[in-house]
């Protein structure tokens, strides 16, 4: 650990990694106005990366034998093309909609590896540079905050609401959520609005949470062997810590590898699963 935090209790040294860098303190009620700004830059950052690449990809593409770069994203985006084409029946739609899925997987796979870095190292550089008087909180993981979650979830929200009104129109939208699920009669319209907006409101959540819960339960666990790690340097019998610390780092950098990959794959099938149901009719 840094010269910052070697002197926090594990509780401490925790509820410290877990903190954002802010645009200012959380005043102890919900305020909105509060930007996390550690979560932005990275997310701003891995995202113009992701492109960058995939930019690249698309440029230097040829006809003859391609070379391992382009063979890697060729594979990529004809897995995502193949699942978009069985979800998302509207060709026209799947001109945007493929792009969209990949450039989706491709984002959240950059943001869910920042959680293989070390859980001190950009602490420890503060400590260097000596900007740890200034920057007391910095998070690497931008998957590990409900606030980019939500904000991709509901962006994925607002493209299936724009899909709901081209596909349908506004007034066969409007007609399907007073409609659907349990008939047309008047009574009903109130309950059947109802429950679709239940039904936004539960997947967009749902989408969310999903990705935030498994990310920040794999950035705790990183933060705990961490500590195990600062146990072992403390400890005066010192052997058997310090084997257990890299047997454990180890195991679970193998298996987070798995849950990076999977979970950017969760969101994207959903996000096409999500804008299938928009070109969908009831």
């Amino acid at each position: 650990m840094s010269d910052t935090t070697s002197t926090l209790t594990a509780g401490e040294y925790i509820s410290h990694h877990l903190t954002h860098l802010q645009t200012k303190p959380m005043g102890g009620v919900i305020d909105f106005s509060v930007v996390n700004i550690d979560s932005v830059f990275w997310s701003v950052l891995l995202g113009v990366v992701g492109s960058f690449f995939l930019w690249r990809a698309a440029r230097a593409a040829t006809s003859g034998v391609p070379g391992r770069f382009q063979a890697a994203v060729e594979i990529l985006f004809e897995m995502v093309d193949t699942q978009a084409r069985g979800i998302v029946h509207n060709a026209q739609s799947r001109k945007l909609v493929s792009p969209l899925a990949l450039t989706v997987f491709v984002w959240i796979f950059l943001l869910n590896s920042m959680d293989f870095l070390p859980v001190d190292l950009f602490h420890q550089i503060f400590a260097w540079t000596g900007l740890d008087h200034s920057i007391h909180y910095f998070r690497v993981v931008p998957t590990a905050d409900l606030s980019t979650t939500l904000g991709m979830s509901v962006s994925v929200l607002l493209i299936c609401l724009f899909y709901n009104v081209k596909i349908k129109g506004l007034g066969g939208w409007l007609h399907e959520l007073t409609t659907a699920p349990f008939g047309a009669h008047p009574i009903l319209w109130p309950i059947n609005f109802g429950f679709q907006m239940i039904e936004f409101v539960a997947k967009t959540v749902s989408h969310g949470m999903r990705l935030f819960g498994n990310m920040y339960a794999g950035e705790l666990i990183f933060m705990l062997i961490a500590l195990m790690g600062s146990a072992a340097a403390l400890s005066l019998s010192g052997i058997l810590l310090p084997i257990g610390h890299i047997i454990a780092g180890s195991i679970w950098a193998i298996f987070h590898i798995l849950i990076v990959a999977l979970q950017a794959f969760i969101f994207m099938m959903l996000t096409l699963v999500y804008i299938g149901q928009a070109h969908d009719t009831h």
